[in-house]
């Protein structure tokens, strides 16, 4: 067992993971595969030999290019991206497991709420996912990462101080407590509060009904090409975070994808539509300073650095300082220059100062 802020692997295998960030989801190379030039199989060849060839055009390799990017990934799309994400809190309670939607994030959060559980704050962007959830409450650090991404902040519920800081700014955000119910449904196959799900399409609909600016004020993240990560540090294939009793995370690289893939408590981490295993092109596990702040164990959480961390990306991972700039946590390597993402999904793991990660 090692402490976050040595980073000394265990082993040096093969690993990493962070880039797709910001986050999941379209596709994974930068410009598609060349098309296949054509050419004769040797009956045709022998055949030619005796008769003049059929004339046919030659085919040529093509390479084409979308002209645009997913702005939280650094996915090729065809269209130009103006549209407002969603920030959707996703609880992490054992009843709520497993999850839906987190798997078309293109970011996700996770970090420590009250008492002994976590809790995920997911953005969406790229993709129009049909169910996400269970949505739960949210609190003060979660506001600030919404705020900074200026996305609009779904959840259901909140504690005083942060519906005080939505209310003051005059964010954009749907609750389903207070007045938004028509954007969310019930499930069936689960008990109260958790079974509370949402959709891209809802979120919207709820949007355009509240007014909400549709166009996006938001950050704009630096991404490296597919496969060409800047990372130096060791080979790490495998990576335990132990937030608390009961919430071990942990991911495994897988080469043949390219990306880490996600555990919990030692079981793959499956989305509960289609049973994929969760997983991210980029990891950063972040050190942040923590205090509990009342009898019900709510805590405040440092969201804007700066602080240690790591990035996990392709196999391999480095050591650098993270902080919020331009709206964006980002990671910078010895020096102060910024670490760029892979094109991809993003999981950003916000842990108490001095956590203690099992690397391999």
């Amino acid at each position: 067992m090692k402490s976050l802020p040595s980073f000394r692997p265990k082993n040096l295998s093969a690993w990493l993971v962070l880039g797709c960030s910001v986050i999941a989801i379209v596709g994974c190379s930068d410009t598609p595969a060349s098309l296949p030039t054509t050419s004769p199989n040797a009956a045709e060849a022998t055949s030619a030999a005796a008769s003049p060839p059929a004339t046919k055009p030659a085919a040529t390799a093509v390479e084409t290019e979308l002209p645009y990017k997913f702005p939280l990934t650094g996915l090729p799309t065809d269209k130009e991206v103006k549209s407002r994400p969603f920030m959707v809190m996703v609880e992490n309670a054992p009843q709520a497991r497993p999850q839906t939607g987190l798997d078309q994030a293109d970011i996700v959060y996770e970090i420590l709420a009250e008492g002994e559980i976590t809790r995920f704050v997911s953005v969406f962007q790229s993709q129009a996912a049909k169910t996400i959830g269970p949505v739960r409450s949210i609190r003060p650090y979660f506001v600030e990462i919404g705020d900074a991404l200026d996305a609009v902040i779904v959840h259901a519920g909140w504690s005083q101080e942060a519906m005080d800081m939505m209310a003051g700014r005059k964010l954009a955000h749907l609750d389903e407590v207070y007045g938004d119910g028509a954007y969310y449904w019930r499930a069936t196959d689960r008990k109260a509060p958790h079974n509370l799900y949402t959709s891209v399409d809802k979120m919207k609909q709820g949007a355009e009904a509240r007014k909400f600016r549709s166009e996006w004020n938001g950050p704009l993240l630096t991404f490296a090409k597919e496969g060409q990560s800047q990372l130096t540090g060791a080979a790490v294939n495998y990576i335990q975070i132990p937030y608390i009793q009961g919430y071990f995370a942990s991911y495994e690289y897988n080469a043949a994808e390219g990306v880490y893939k996600r555990s919990m408590e030692g079981k793959p981490h499956l989305d509960k539509e289609t049973g994929k295993q969760l997983q991210t092109k980029n990891l950063l596990v972040l050190e942040s300073k923590h205090k509990i702040v009342d009898k019900e164990g709510r805590r405040t959480v440092d969201v804007f650095g700066p602080g240690k961390g790591l990035i996990l990306q392709e196999g391999k991972s480095q050591q650098i300082t993270w902080e919020r700039k331009n709206g964006m946590l980002r990671a910078y390597a010895e020096g102060g220059k910024e670490v760029p993402l892979l094109p991809g999904n993003t999981w950003v793991q916000i842990v108490p100062e001095g956590t203690a990660v099992k690397m391999e």
